[in-house]
């Protein structure tokens, strides 16, 4: 069952160094067998506009059941309108240089940058679903203000930091561009931005902890998406493709998890190292279960949003091993998310929760069109509703994805 997982090998006390005794030249060898992320195909020959995580049949399904006051949608949208981000008196505090650190010490232009990316966003959709200028107007305002300003992302976190101001961004443009008839003079300047100051702090990636990657790739994408950019779109899937197979496990990969080639994980000790000193695998564990699920669903939400985008763009990554991660993925955090002890074997017994709004995405797709049975999905989903806001990436995904048919 996708929910509940087992062990794909004995359980062992945490630490055990039995979980370690494999040797070199076997895990080499298993390395070598294992086969490469298939790469998405190419990008499509047209792109679909407005194409990032969210498309037109998904928003008009969304601004029909607000309208019709129909539930859970009414009440994600009033959610939405209530909060800080759909303010019309809501001013951009745009930066030349934002200056993101570890920790965010220092946070200089850090959540000013991530929270006027996601106004811009709210005000989008507050926009298509009133069809009320103002909302449009004022997305436009948040964007022309950064467009017109930043020059350059510094210090640890920069690019994390750019991963998530480039996720919103484009999710924003793509409503306005595609469906406000009433102009957007600095488009132009807005798609300059995102070409010279964004992309290429993401499109390289990253060897750190996994949701880093995914979240640049997240944006990488969705830039792509907005520029047209076909070169930069299959470069960004080919290395989501790869970062999701090392990201989340599957039984199918065998004794170890599969590694970033870059990162040079050539031994048993350094990958268990890599996974917080879990050395027992088992379906849907990711990368930084035992770290903590706060950035498990970073990773996780990621995956989604770049299998939506994906989706929409020709392309159901959802049939793939990505969607089959990030199925056993959300029901595997779920099951803990939701009260259930973790066993010994399992970051040592001792579990730190605090998935998020992650769901959404991930259990309309692989729950209500693709008919996968997901109970703790389910549950999780049904409880966390209406999904808000992370404030760093997520943002109203009961209003855009919950039980969406499109």
């Amino acid at each position: 069952m996708p929910n509940t997982p087992t062990p794909s090998r004995p359980r062992r006390r945490p630490g055990s160094r039995s979980a370690l005794f494999v040797t070199a030249a076997a895990l080499l060898a298993s390395v070598l067998t294992w086969p490469a992320a298939d790469r998405a195909e190419a990008a499509p020959a047209a792109f679909a506009h407005p194409g990032v995580t969210v498309s037109r049949g998904q928003l008009d399904f969304a601004r029909q059941q607000v309208n019709a006051g129909a539930q859970p949608w009414k009440g994600a949208y009033d959610q939405m309108m209530a909060g800080k981000y759909a303010s019309l008196s809501r001013t951009p505090k745009p930066r030349a240089v934002v200056e993101c650190g570890s920790y965010s010490n220092p946070n200089n232009g850090c959540t000013d940058e991530r929270e006027d990316a996601i106004a811009a966003y709210t005000q989008a959709l507050a926009w298509y679903v009133t069809r009320d200028a103002r909302h449009a107007r004022k997305a436009i305002e948040l964007m022309d203000a950064w467009s017109a300003t930043i020059q350059d992302h510094t210090n640890s976190n920069a690019p994390l930091q750019t991963g998530w101001a480039g996720s919103s961004w484009p999710k924003a443009a793509e409503i306005i561009k595609y469906t406000y008839d009433g102009g957007w003079a600095n488009s132009g300047r807005f798609a300059t931005m995102l070409r010279t100051v964004y992309l290429p702090e993401v499109i390289n990636g990253s060897n750190s902890n996994g949701n880093w990657e995914l979240s640049m790739m997240e944006a990488a994408v969705g830039i792509s998406v907005f520029l047209e950019d076909k070169t930069s779109y299959d470069r960004a899937m080919a290395r989501f493709r790869t970062r999701t197979a090392a990201y989340v496990y599957l039984s199918s990969d065998g004794a170890l998890p599969k590694t970033v080639p870059s990162q040079n994980l050539d031994t048993t000790q350094k990958i268990v190292n890599y996974w917080q000193g879990q050395s027992t695998f088992v379906n849907g564990l990711t990368q930084e279960t035992c770290r903590d699920f706060t950035h498990t669903g970073y990773g996780i939400s990621a995956i989604s949003h770049i299998a939506e985008t994906s989706r929409i763009q020709g392309q159901d990554l959802y049939g793939t091993d990505v969607g089959e991660r990030l199925r056993h993925a959300l029901g595997f955090q779920a099951k803990y998310q939701l009260g259930e002890a973790a066993p010994g074997w399992l970051c040592g017994g001792s579990l730190h929760l605090g998935l998020g709004p992650v769901t959404e995405v991930g259990h309309n797709a692989l729950h209500n069109r693709l008919g996968h049975a997901m109970t703790n999905t389910e549950r999780l989903t049904a409880q966390n509703r209406p999904a808000a806001s992370n404030n760093l990436f997520v943002a109203w995904e009961t209003l855009t994805h919950g039980d969406n048919p499109n």
